[in-house]
Order: C-alpha cells, then sequence, then structure tokens
C-alpha cells in the first residue's frame, strides 16, 4: 500500500497537465500513487496520462465523464485509490518541492490523523508575489493533534480540498465523499469537519494554486449560487444528533452573505429567493447558545434572521456606494477632491451611464446576425468563410454578414454580403451581432456584450510558441504584441467561447498559451473541408489558373513567417533548386512577407519558378501542388490531409528555437524526409526519396497526430453546435483517418 494517492482532475486543464503531474514524480519522496482523472479514452489529457503511465507504473489513470462534474472526477479518483492518505491536486497546480516528505516527516509525529491541513500559496498566472492565505490564521492552531469541530477556524469550511490529506480508511468508513454540484469544496470539507476525530496542521506550503485569469468560476454569475444553498444545508442536516459549532455556523453563513451582498452574481430573478432560503436555513438550524451578533458585522445577520430582504438590499447598496467612493476620491488629484468638483464628475458620469444603457436598449442583439472576419479583413478566405458558406445552407434564416478591409472589398463573392472595417455599419453590425467568428479580435476597442458568442478559428495548428508562453521570448513576444503587450494579446481570451481545434495536441497548447473560460471544441478546422471535398476537376481547373504547366510536379514552398534576423548565407535558390531536382520540376513559392532570402534569389518571374504569395487561398495552393516544402510552418498539418509528399527544410533551426521557441520540433516528428543543405533537397526530389516508402510511413505517423479531427465536415459540425445549438449527440462524430479519401494530386505517388 502506498502512503499517498494524488489524485488529479484534469478537466479543461490538458494543456498544463504535465507541470502538476511532473511536480509530483519529481517529488523526493517516492511512495506514492498518482491518478489522473481523464474524461475519457480520447479526451486530450488522457493522451498526456498515458504518456506518463507508460513511462512510470505509479501513474494510474481513471476516467469520469465530464458531465459529471469536478465532484465525480475526485469521488472517480478515490475510489481507484489504494493509498493510506489521500490528496487532491487540480490539473492546473502543483505540488511544492518536498511536499510529500514534509506529510510523511509531520505524520510521523502526530501519528495517524484523520485529516492533516496544510498550507498553500495562490499563485498570481502573470505577475505579483504568491499568497498563503492561510498563514496568519493558523498563527494560533493547536500544535499537536485536536478535533476539527474544536477548532473549526483551524479547519476553515472554506478551506480547498486540495490543501490537505485526508486518511483514506477514514474517509470510507465514514462514507464521506464529494456531493455533487458547485460549491463541492464547501460541503466535502463541512462534512469532514463534522465527522473527523482527530486531525492536525502542518505550518509549510504544500500546493501552489494557480490563479485562474478570469478569477474563480465560481464566483461568476448565475444560477449555480442557488447550490451554494444545497451544501450549507447539506452540512447543517449531517449529524442532527450532535450539536453544531459555533464556529462551523459562522463560517457557513458568511460565506451565504458574501454572496447575498454580490448582487452581480445572482441573477435579478434569485436574489429575493436566495435570501428567503438563506434566513430559513438560518433559523432553523441557529445553535440555541449561540451569542447574538452585535455591531455592523452582526448586522447582516440580525437581518437574515429577520427575513428583512429589502433593509438587506439597502444596507449592501449602501456599502458599494461608500466603497466606490472611497475609490473614486483616491484615483483624484487631491486639489480636485478638495474643491467640490467631484459631484460634477459624478454628474458625467451619470450622464455616460445611461446614455450607454439607452445606447444598450436601443441596439439590441440580434440572434439571427452573424458577423465573420478572416486575416484582420484581408479576404473571404480561410476558416470564417468555409464556416459562412456551411451556414447558408444549414442555417439560412441567420443573416450572414463578412467584414473585409477596404482593398479587400472587390474580392468579396458576388450573393455575399460584407460591410468594410471600421465603418459605422461594421461597428453597428459588431455591436448588435448575436455571434462573432473569426480568427482573433474583429477590433479591440468594441466591448463584448453580455449574450454575444465569440468562436475563435485559430490559424492552424500551434508548432512555435505562442500565447503566455512566449513571456520566455521576448523578441517574439514583441513582434506577436505588436507593441501592445502580452497582457493585452491574451486579453481576447477573456472573449472567447468556443475556440476550434483539429488535433489533441492543439486543444492542450491553447489550455497552456491562452488560459481562459472558453471551450474547445474539437471539431477540425473548417478550412482544411475542402481537401477532402474537391475533386480531379478543381485539382486541374486550379493548377491551370496558376500558371502551372501540363505535365509538370508543382512543389510548393512555403516557409514559415520570421520574427528573428536570417542566419548568414546565400539562403535557398529557387532556380537553382529546380534545376538540380529535375527538369519536369516547377515551384510554387508562397511566402508572403515571410522569408525574403527566397523571395530575392531565383527568379520569380521565371517559368521554373511561380510566385503564389498574393493568392487569397493558401488551401488552394495546397491542392494544386504535388509535393510541399517547408519548415516549421503549421501549414504542413493541414498539407498533411492530402497524404501527399512533405520535406523539410531549414538553415536556422537553432535560432527559432532560441528565439521563438517549439513546442513541436518537425524533426523530431517529421512528415518525411528532412534536408540541412540546398543539396540535399535537390536530390530527395531527384532520387524519388519524396515518394519512397519510408517518406510515407513517416507521413502516416504524422498523419495520425496531427490530422485527427478533419474529415470534410468541420464546417458542419460547428454550424450545428455554436449557430444551430444542436445537442452534443446529434453533431457528425468524425470519421476514422483510414477511410477519408483527400483530393486526388496532379501527380500520382503511393499513399501512406
Amino acid at each position: 500500500m502506498p502512503r499517498f494517492s494524488i489524485v488529479v482532475p484534469s478537466h479543461g486543464v490538458a494543456g498544463r497537465l504535465p507541470l502538476a503531474l511532473d511536480s509530483v514524480l519529481a517529488q523526493g519522496f517516492g511512495d506514492f500513487e498518482l491518478i489522473p482523472v481523464c474524461d475519457g479514452p480520447g479526451a486530450p489529457a488522457a493522451g498526456v496520462a498515458a504518456g506518463y503511465a507508460a513511462r512510470d507504473p505509479r501513474v494510474r489513470p481513471v476516467f469520469s465523464p465530464p458531465s459529471a462534474g469536478l465532484a465525480e472526477a475526485r469521488n472517480t479518483g478515490v475510489r481507484a485509490a489504494t493509498g493510506a492518505y489521500l490528496l487532491f491536486l487540480d490539473g492546473d497546480d502543483t505540488l511544492a518541492p518536498g511536499a510529500l516528505r514534509a506529510l510523511a516527516d509531520r505524520l510521523a509525529v502526530t501519528g495517524e490523523v484523520d485529516v492533516l491541513y496544510a498550507e498553500h500559496e495562490r499563485v498570481p498566472w502573470w505577475e505579483g508575489e504568491p499568497v498563503n492565505p492561510v498563514a496568519a490564521s493558523w498563527s494560533s492552531a493547536p500544535d499537536g493533534v485536536f478535533t476539527p469541530r474544536a477548532a473549526p477556524e483551524v479547519a476553515g469550511v472554506l478551506l480547498p480540498a486540495w490543501s490537505a490529506a485526508y486518511r483514506r480508511a477514514f474517509l470510507v468508513e465514514r462514507q464521506l465523499h464529494f456531493p455533487g454540484g458547485h460549491f463541492t469544496d464547501v460541503g466535502f470539507g463541512g462534512l469532514v469537519i463534522l465527522h473527523a476525530e482527530r486531525a492536525a496542521v502542518l505550518r509549510a506550503v504544500v500546493v501552489r494554486h494557480l490563479l485562474r485569469r478570469q478569477g474563480d468560476r465560481l464566483a461568476r454569475p448565475g444560477a449555480h449560487h442557488g447550490e451554494l444553498l444545497d451544501q450549507v444545508e447539506r452540512v447543517l442536516g449531517a449529524r442532527p444528533e450532535q450539536a453544531l459549532p459555533h464556529g462551523l455556523f459562522g463560517q457557513l453563513f458568511a460565506a451565504v452573505l458574501s454572496t447575498a451582498a454580490r448582487p452581480a452574481r445572482l441573477l435579478a430573478a434569485d436574489r429575493r429567493a436566495f435570501f428567503r432560503r438563506a434566513g430559513a436555513l438560518y433559523r432553523r438550524h441557529l445553535p440555541a447558545d449561540l451569542p447574538r451578533p452585535h455591531g455592523r458585522t452582526g448586522l447582516p445577520h440580525r437581518l437574515l434572521a429577520a427575513d428583512a430582504y429589502t433593509a438587506f438590499r439597502a444596507l449592501t447598496y449602501a456599502h458599494r456606494l461608500a466603497a466606490r467612493a472611497l475609490r473614486l476620491a483616491s484615483r483624484l488629484p487631491r486639489h480636485v477632491a478638495a474643491t467640490g468638483r467631484t459631484r460634477g464628475i459624478t454628474r458625467v458620469a451619470r450622464v455616460a451611464r445611461v446614455a450607454a444603457g439607452v445606447g444598450g436598449r436601443l441596439r439590441r442583439i440580434d440572434p439571427r446576425l452573424a458577423v465573420y472576419c478572416a486575416h484582420g479583413g484581408r479576404g473571404y478566405v480561410c476558416g470564417p468563410a468555409a464556416l459562412h458558406e456551411r451556414a447558408a445552407e444549414l442555417a439560412p434564416r441567420l443573416r450572414s454578414v463578412f467584414l473585409v478591409r477596404a482593398d479587400h472589398a472587390h474580392a468579396v463573392p458576388e450573393g455575399v454580403e460584407h460591410a468594410v472595417l471600421g465603418t459605422r455599419h461594421a461597428r453597428r453590425l459588431l455591436t448588435r451581432a448575436k455571434y462573432l467568428v473569426g480568427e482573433g479580435d474583429f477590433a479591440r476597442d468594441v466591448v463584448k456584450r453580455p449574450g454575444q458568442v465569440r468562436l475563435r478559428t485559430p490559424h492552424g495548428t500551434p508548432l512555435r510558441t505562442t500565447g503566455v508562453d512566449l513571456a520566455a521570448y521576448p523578441v517574439a513576444a514583441a513582434a506577436a504584441g505588436a507593441g501592445r503587450g502580452l497582457k493585452a494579446l491574451l486579453g481576447g481570451a477573456d472573449r472567447w467561447d468556443y475556440v476550434l481545434s483539429a488535433n489533441p495536441h492543439s486543444t492542450r497548447t491553447w489550455e497552456r498559451a491562452f488560459p481562459g473560460a472558453y471551450e474547445p471544441l474539437e471539431y477540425g478546422s473548417p478550412r482544411n473541408d475542402v481537401f477532402y471535398r474537391a475533386c480531379a476537376e478543381d485539382v486541374d481547373r486550379i493548377r491551370r489558373d496558376l500558371g502551372v504547366p501540363e505535365g509538370k510536379t508543382a512543389v510548393l514552398y512555403a516557409p514559415a513567417r520570421r520574427d528573428h534576423p536570417a542566419p548568414a548565407g546565400p539562403g535557398l535558390d529557387l532556380a537553382a533548386f529546380c534545376a538540380a531536382a529535375g527538369e519536369d520540376m516547377v515551384v510554387l513559392l508562397h511566402a508572403p512577407g515571410a522569408h525574403p532570402r527566397a523571395r530575392s534569389v531565383g527568379d520569380p518571374g521565371g517559368d521554373r519558378v511561380i510566385d503564389v504569395s498574393a493568392h487569397p487561398c493558401v488551401e488552394e495552393v495546397c491542392l494544386a501542388a504535388d509535393a510541399l516544402v517547408t519548415d516549421y510552418a503549421s501549414l504542413m498539418c493541414d498539407y498533411a490531409h492530402l497524404d501527399r509528399p512533405i520535406v523539410l527544410y531549414a538553415d536556422d533551426w537553432e535560432v527559432c528555437a532560441r528565439t521563438r521557441g517549439l513546442y513541436v520540433d518537425p524533426r523530431t516528428v517529421p512528415p518525411g524526409p528532412v534536408a540541412r543543405t540546398p543539396e540535399e533537397l535537390a536530390a530527395i526530389f531527384r532520387d524519388g526519396v519524396h515518394r519512397g516508402a519510408r517518406s510515407a510511413a513517416l507521413r502516416s505517423a504524422f498523419r495520425a497526430r496531427f490530422c485527427r479531427f478533419d474529415d470534410g465536415r468541420a464546417a458542419e459540425r460547428v454550424v450545428r453546435r455554436v449557430l444551430l445549438g444542436e445537442d452534443r449527440g446529434t453533431i457528425p462524430p468524425v470519421r476514422p483517418l483510414g477511410e477519408r479519401i483527400p483530393a486526388p494530386a496532379a501527380v500520382p505517388f503511393a499513399r501512406s
């Protein structure tokens, strides 16, 4: 039997799960088992956990569906555990170094206890110092073993479940488990206090809790706050045969009153009912010998006991006004506050709020309006265009408008309603649309309104470092943030409701690099649907339009956009490559501002090198190409759907890894042969290596990893789920990779 079982629910945090698992496996105390709880065998976190389990037998993944919630995920882990003591760790938190050794040493001193409470740190996700919220209150905690009911101020009911170690036999004997619903820690913590006989405190940090950028999910507005009363009632009625500890009663209703005093958390229709139900619980379970509360802190208790909702509401409103006035006064220059000009400022603010309210009422959100935008308005392209086309078929009741820049308005297909970014008409559409679909923010000064739904359609699979992870690469961060800073760059994540994912790697990376409350949709990339819907006639038409000579092998050269200076050297001479690779070879150069060295050499105007950098649709360019040459561009993950040869070539791998960082080094999991010099690249094509069995095997493994969810129906799944609101069970499933048939290539070769 291991000394500790560490249960780690992983829903929604697959991208950061390795940090949690690594923090456990790096402990110097090795007598433990690690139980990641994953949504299911195909969930993003399951692949992460399986990799750890293959390397370390102490890792034993289990499964609990996300619909069962956090409580059942923890209970599932408890049922699978065999250790003497249980610890719970959120999937985006970490164990402090030496935590398990500190727990074991403390238990050696105290002997077997039902629960061992420990300190924790709340770590800001971005800036600021970690905070230990219990260190001060535990200064007077008993040094030895105590009964939790005698010291509820130490074993607080609001203490997170992951801030303690629980004797597993105690939980089993008392049949204690995490109650379902929200605020499960309140219910579980209260039940532990009522049943435990022996407890102790460890004055050392065990868990480092990562604060979410959007704050605690439980603090957000919604009907779920009514479940706090369910948990309170569960604790109050758990042991009617024993007197309820005064401290526990006070802590429970301190949490209740804190919620009632924040109207923004409760829906308007629920506020009075919440207060009255809380008052009924208060009066029913009020200990007879509890001293009557007095003073300002006791007034809310007295109002709750008297069911005086109107008076309580007036009191909380007065407190908010006073706090707002203090904040305003602290921000005003001293001479302004002294001259009484605050009255004028207050009137201006009031008029502004009224005007905003009137504007909001005049411009109600249109539930049938959807607005799309791609590449900052640079044409009718990419995922938003694919979704727009599919929505026209499946959701004709919606009015769909595409936003473009003025210099791209002429390229919008006939019959597609569009508006020019920056105009009053476009801004009106952005404020009124129910659905906003695009790769990022349409306009950073447009505030997302309650009720709007934003769907992010990422441009490709993230192979290079992005988002918050760019903090370690200041040069790349400056380029990505465009001078606005990473905080502003990541602020867009707060406005996303859904983010599309093409493969499990993308899901994990978005969750890690753009922490937010959005829901990942593992439906594939709508822009790649065309790879499974196009036919041979489409491929021939595109090649004619691009000027590819009949009978020639077209190699697409598409390097990634650089945010670092190119290394010294001659670069890749495309004309020389064509001459060395074979007479039937032509190159399609797609490098819009990405690789000036490749654009400056060779003869882009010649008949062997065709510059397609200005072509608006990269998917069409991919369909025309018989093979791809790239470096670390994410386009390789999209092109792999066509199951055509891919060759990697770059002369600045180390520079990119040092200045930008790579989540996946393509050289370690290549989709095909890797060339390190222009001569090697030409030889690969001249000798037919790119079409050989080894190349096909590499491509097959690569497709299994990065082509998981695209099957030609990604746009349909998104439209049905987001725009039509269909149930998950009616969404078309993803077809297995082996059953998909991509568009044919102009030049025959062996498929993988």
